[in-house]
């Protein structure tokens, strides 16, 4: 009876935070599927539309994904050569991959291969079930689009009209199948998509649809502080990147209020960056916060290149609404996790780590969170998302928020900030209140070291305390009230015992390496700082 109950209870608060939209489109694709016989492929590829730009400026290449020599494809860390477009035995988000064909603005792919494997997608398409899902449609639409404009005088008449009929025929399929059902990064990615395509067909229709659509989610998306409201650095530089790909083809508009909408554009881009620039590490690159791995979105400084290419001007804007804030001295670098989900009914790329943080030394990192390997439904991305794999403080090995289901969250910790200064942070949340009747207090101070303070607040329980350690960092020696690394000394107040663990965390997906997880036993009180070696 109790875990019916506590089904019940997940479901209904997952339920809870969804907007009636999602609801309502879940249900009407699958009953137009069901009932209706809707198949992704009811348009004819032979349209024959014209499109073509005359300018696309330069923009930022694809990492290399595809070996021509050899004749295999390498996505997130996993290599296979090609046997289907629905070959989901390396992972859904491996065959997305595939279909995404972001191997076509890789820097050494030649015209020729190109056009093989649009060719080959052309000539299979019937048979393409994930290729016709929405989201690779509208990121694969962009990648072909920028391939056909970079090649448009090596194309023939009939190679044009063959390409864009197919083009415009899954534009089509996108605009049916818009992702209102789940809303945040999805609809905004079809909204880049059918923009950017709006514009290299002349549609003044689809570029009225798509540019009101871009608005509205940018509006709701990107927050005051120009962080995008699903709280991933990585998924931040991805949208940002696609962002600036709109203001790049949106000189092109023929129609339309050209003018002023591409400044809408630049506007929303440099708060973007802004917040861009307060949240990359001093080396350039991004925290693992939430779901983000690296070499997945563009490299920091190519996005900052690229968008004085297009003279986008921006300042650093602080960290407020997305709930993370960055400390920094000359010998620390500290970003800490005070917020709550801001996007509350699309929560798939949060986690339940509230209070995590991750911390550098001497632009080094020390402190370092565990990092996403996999969006499989398995006991690795549940333990991922868990806070046991984040730096914050943990009862009974529960979660704060009720991660699920892969990208389900449902109760969740709410967070309540009660005291900031420029050097300190003070929060409450109540993640653990509904089981164990207390609530977590967490003080974060930067001075001449970092210091974390811990309350548990209400009954007496025993807590842990989660530290992960780089893997570049040695132990030296423990105790109760010291931990010597080769790197910092820690120090702990109110600790009962001190436990080290082997653990792995990765910085790419598939990806493990090995380091040590330290936690810290308390009851009801723990002060730990990081200093300076002797």
């Amino acid at each position: 009876m109790s875990s019916r109950f506590d089904k019940i209870e997940k479901y209904f608060y997952t339920i809870k935070h969804l907007k009636f939209t999602q609801i309502r489109y879940q249900l009407w694709y699958r009953i137009r599927s069901r009932w209706y016989g809707f198949t992704s492929h009811e348009y004819p590829l032979s349209i024959h539309k014209n499109g073509g730009l005359e300018v696309f400026n330069a923009f930022i290449p694809k990492q290399k994904c595809y070996f021509e020599h050899d004749k295999y494809f390498s996505f997130l860390n996993v290599k296979d050569s090609f046997n289907s477009w629905n070959d989901t035995k390396k992972g859904m988000l491996w065959v997305y991959n595939l279909n995404y064909m972001d191997y076509l603005l890789q820097e050494d792919m030649s015209f020729e291969e190109g056009k093989y494997w649009i060719d080959k997608f052309i000539n299979e398409f019937s048979e393409n079930k994930i290729g016709t899902d929405p989201y690779p449609i509208a990121l694969r639409g962009i990648n072909w689009i920028k391939f056909l404009s970079i090649h448009k005088n090596e194309l023939s008449e009939e190679e044009k009209s063959r390409y864009n009929s197919s083009l415009y025929a899954q534009y089509l399929i996108l605009k049916n199948k818009l992702e209102y059902h789940l809303l945040g990064n999805h609809l905004l990615e079809d909204a880049f998509s059918l923009f950017i395509a709006s514009v290299y067909f002349s549609d003044e229709k689809m570029y009225r649809a798509s540019s009101y659509l871009l608005k509205k989610e940018l509006c709701e998306q990107i927050l005051p502080d120009g962080a995008h409201y699903e709280q991933s650095p990585m998924y931040h530089c991805i949208l940002l990147d696609r962002l600036l790909d709109c203001i790049n083809i949106g000189q092109n508009i023929i129609f339309g209020a050209q003018k002023s909408f591409t400044e809408t554009l630049k506007s929303y881009a440099a708060k973007m960056l802004g917040h861009l620039d307060s949240i990359t590490w001093q080396d350039g690159s991004i925290p693992l916060l939430n779901d983000s791995a690296y070499f997945i979105a563009p490299n920091v400084n190519d996005i900052f290149s690229y968008a004085k290419k297009l003279d986008i001007t921006w300042k650093t804007i602080p960290m407020c609404e997305c709930g993370y804030r960055k400390y920094k001295n000359n010998f620390f670098e500290a970003i800490v996790d005070v917020g709550n989900i801001t996007a509350s009914y699309q929560c798939g790329h949060s986690h339940a780590d509230t209070f995590n943080y991750e911390l550098r030394i001497n632009g080094n990192p020390f402190i370092v969170d565990t990092g996403i390997s996999t969006y499989e439904k398995n006991t690795r991305r549940q333990y991922e998302r868990g806070t046991y794999a984040h730096n914050t403080v943990v009862i009974n090995d529960e979660n704060t928020s009720d991660v699920w289901g892969g990208f389900r969250i449902g109760k969740r910790a709410e967070v309540i900030i009660t005291d900031e200064k420029p050097n300190t942070i003070c929060a409450i949340h109540n993640g653990y209140f509904n089981k164990y009747k207390v609530n977590i207090c967490r003080r974060f101070t930067l001075k001449d070291a970092f210091m974390a303070e811990d309350n548990v607040l209400g009954k007496k329980y025993q807590a842990q305390s989660i530290i992960i350690l780089d893997p570049s960092v040695k132990i030296i020696s423990l105790s109760e009230k010291e931990i010597i690394t080769d790197v910092a000394v820690i120090k702990t107040s109110g600790c009962t015992a001190i436990e080290v663990k082997e653990c792995e965390i990765s910085k790419q997906y598939n990806s493990f390496v090995k380091t040590y997880k330290i936690v810290l036993y308390f009851n009801n009180k723990l002060k730990y700082s990081v200093d300076k070696t002797s």
